[in-house]
């Protein structure tokens, strides 16, 4: 018997990758967290004044999730008050360069969208 070892295989909760990665990066606050992330390490409150308009409870559970999918680290120093910190991990670097593709096609095409639904709201209203 070999006694090499071998991962057991993962049972996928979503078994399409697409669908499941736009389902975690794809929400309001991930990417805006992860592109404040990829300049520097930032402590939560540092990361509430970069980002905004989100609530302390919608950043935290954010912060989780990209946690829970390997995206950023959490570490925390045992201080008094305790320090806490978030970085992005490897995983989270390899994403920059198709996020900050994502955001520049954004960018880019915004006005285009934003004048196509004006459009399409003013044939809606002329049908009525």
């Amino acid at each position: 018997m070999s006694s090499s070892h071998t991962e057991d295989p993962i049972e996928l909760e979503q078994p399409c990758p697409i669908r499941d990665v736009l389902d975690r990066i794809g929400d309001q606050w991930s990417l805006l967290i992860l592109e404040a992330l990829a300049l520097r390490t930032l402590r939560f409150n540092e990361l509430h004044r970069e980002i905004g308009d989100v609530s302390r409870q919608v950043l935290s559970r954010t912060l989780k999730r990209l946690e829970n999918d390997g995206y950023i680290s959490r570490t925390v120093y045992a201080e008094v008050p305790p320090r806490v910190e978030y970085a992005l991990t490897g995983l989270g670097r390899s994403f920059l360069e198709p996020m900050q593709k994502l955001i520049q096609w954004a960018e880019d095409n915004h006005e285009a969208i934003c004048r196509s639904r004006k459009q399409r709201q003013a044939l809606r209203e002329q049908v009525q």
